[in-house]
């Protein structure tokens, strides 16, 4: 038996690097994976690479900062795959500036993808989990979060946020045998991360400069994370709550 079979799992920013590796390693250990993002085309192309594999994946076009579109998406993914076993909240956005070269509109939209999003998928699956007496849930944060990162000021606090929230749910709903856990990629080679080169400056350089210092010797690549998020998911780790793990080549070392 695979461990997700018959198992409905979604997991926002689906479409992406880590999300789509996400999608793909739940599909081949059984899940059946609801693949959300706002880009419908590259969701749809991520659950096409699932049910090519042998899985059971569909695409949901959701926007996270909209609570309406949240629930209609969960409703629909509910409705076409069944009750809601496992939510990974991936989907993030970044802008690579000083905090004063930041301006205020930014700071909103981070935090509405970053730390908002967030809150709106638990406030819409938490419900029937707690009904239901079981459930996990892995958020993706960042190392950002644990130790700084220069230029993503506003997306580490809004990462920061989201671990102190993380901890507080796992308390909250352990009654309900709900676990809730972290995941913090360190430098990983997404879109994302290739946003923040290019916002650097000199992207070559700092590929090296971050190279040297992590002590795996590379950058990380999306398929490094999905083990992590699925062990928080699965019944191995049913003992475990409230706990934050860096997938960072060693980058960061937290106690």
């Amino acid at each position: 038996m695979q461990r997700f079979e018959n198992q409905t799992v979604i997991v926002t920013g689906g479409g992406g690097g880590i999300g789509g590796a996400t999608c793909r390693r739940f599909g081949r250990e059984g899940g059946r994976v609801a693949v959300f993002d706002l880009k419908l085309d590259a969701a749809e192309k991520v659950a096409a690479a699932v049910r090519a594999e042998g899985g059971a994946a569909q695409a949901f076009c959701c926007d996270i900062t909209d609570r309406a579109s949240v629930d209609a998406a969960v409703a629909a993914a509910e409705a076409a795959l069944g009750p809601i076993d496992v939510l990974v909240n991936n989907a993030g956005w970044d802008v690579f500036k000083p905090f004063t070269k930041t301006e205020p509109a930014q700071w909103d939209r981070l935090i509405a993808i970053n730390l908002t999003g967030a809150l709106h998928m638990h406030h819409a699956v938490l419900p029937g989990m707690a009904a239901r007496k079981s459930g996990r849930i892995v958020n993706i944060a960042s190392d950002a979060a644990r130790v700084g990162s220069s230029g993503e000021a506003v997306y580490a606090a809004c990462k920061g946020g989201l671990v102190a929230f993380s901890k507080t749910i796992a308390r909250e709903h352990a009654r309900h045998g709900i676990t809730v856990n972290v995941v913090c990629p360190g430098p990983t080679d997404t879109a994302l991360f290739a946003d923040y080169k290019e916002g650097a400056g000199n992207p070559e350089k700092l590929m090296e400069a971050f190279t040297r210092s992590i002590p795996l010797g590379r950058i990380g690549q999306p398929d490094d994370l999905p083990g992590a998020v699925l062990y928080f998911a699965s019944s191995d780790a049913a003992y475990v709550t409230g706990q934050v793990l860096s997938v960072s080549g060693g980058l960061t070392m937290v106690g």
